[in-house]
């Protein structure tokens, strides 16, 4: 059957109507051909994903971002993306907006569950946006950024009391201190070398003088020696000994026991002795009144008088 010239130019023309239909679809990221799911997910804010981004599971690509588009009543934005028709998930997982390189652009990544209902096309999953590298530097960066402007603060503050400080007046002193400070050091230096010369002079004496410390250690560590090979528990043990007995002679003369015990401890001994010394002081006062009546003395051989008691007086 031969076709007419006509019948070719129509056939022509709608394949290249269905060529163009194809061709921007799938500049669009639509797949006419293919049998992939469609979902959706709403998002406040999408980090700049962009329509034809992957969408990944655990880093494999599963799917595309097919668009993006404002809500009119929440203001929200709805992201609409395809899924392969072979992998099957919940209506309970995650659709994540994470950044796939440092300074690569936005993606999606699902994070499947297998609890719950089973999602169909067309169902609405919950989403999340993962905090990139960049905002958590950026997080970590901001209280370092406050503590830095907080020490050029202070070091402004710092700076400026110290040129108030370094004024002409302080300046003139630090000299005069490095002025003096040299001095001291110069006068430090001539000490030690006249230290050096005293040292260099009296070698000799310095010499023999360590040599008798030497010698005084020797003797003083003979003298140790003789030190410890004296039997000094013997010597402790007599010592004890001695004291021993002679808290038995106190504790005799305590008792009253012996003659220095009795003298001490016999109260009528003490009284006699007491009485005795009494009459005896008055034996003496009487002897030194009256000499007469005890010492008769003639130097010519006369007969001595006799002693007149004298008259107690009334």
């Amino acid at each position: 059957m031969k076709l007419s010239r006509e019948v070719k130019t129509g056939i022509l023309a709608i394949g290249a109507i269905i060529l163009i239909i194809f061709g921007f679809n799938y500049l669009k990221g639509k797949n006419l051909l293919s049998n992939d799911r469609i979902f959706y997910v709403n998002y406040n804010n999408v980090e700049g994903l962009s329509p034809s981004a992957p969408v990944t599971i655990n880093g494999l690509n599963v799917g595309k971002v097919m668009g993006i588009s404002l809500t009119e009543t929440s203001g929200d934005l709805l992201v609409k993306f395809t899924i392969k028709d072979d992998f099957e998930f919940s209506k309970n997982s995650v659709v994540k907006i994470y950044s796939s390189g440092f300074i690569g652009g936005k993606s999606l990544a699902l994070i499947p569950s297998q609890e719950g209902e089973k999602a169909k096309s067309g169902d609405f999953l919950n989403g999340k946006i993962d905090v990139g590298i960049i905002d958590t530097l950026t997080e970590r960066l901001i209280p370092l950024e406050e503590k830095l402007n907080s020490t050029l603060s202070g070091l402004d503050t710092l700076i400026f009391g110290f040129n108030n400080v370094m004024n002409e007046d302080t300046q003139s002193n630090i000299q005069q201190i490095i002025a003096n400070l040299n001095k001291t050091v110069a006068s430090f230096k001539g000490a030690s070398e006249k230290v050096n010369n005293l040292l260099a002079v009296n070698s000799e004496k310095l010499d023999r003088t360590f040599t008798n410390l030497d010698t005084t250690s020797e003797n003083f560590a003979k003298f140790s020696d003789s030190l410890a090979k004296l039997e000094i528990n013997k010597i402790v043990q007599n010592f004890e000994m001695s004291l021993s007995k002679f808290n038995n002679i106190m504790q005799s003369i305590e008792n009253g026991e012996g003659s220095i015990g009795k003298l001490l401890k016999d109260e009528e001994l003490y009284n006699n002795l007491e009485g005795a010394s009494k009459q005896l002081e008055q034996l003496l006062e009487d002897m030194k009144l009256n000499p007469k009546r005890y010492v008769h003395f003639s130097l010519f051989g006369k007969k001595g008088k006799e002693y007149d008691v004298p008259e107690k007086e009334d």
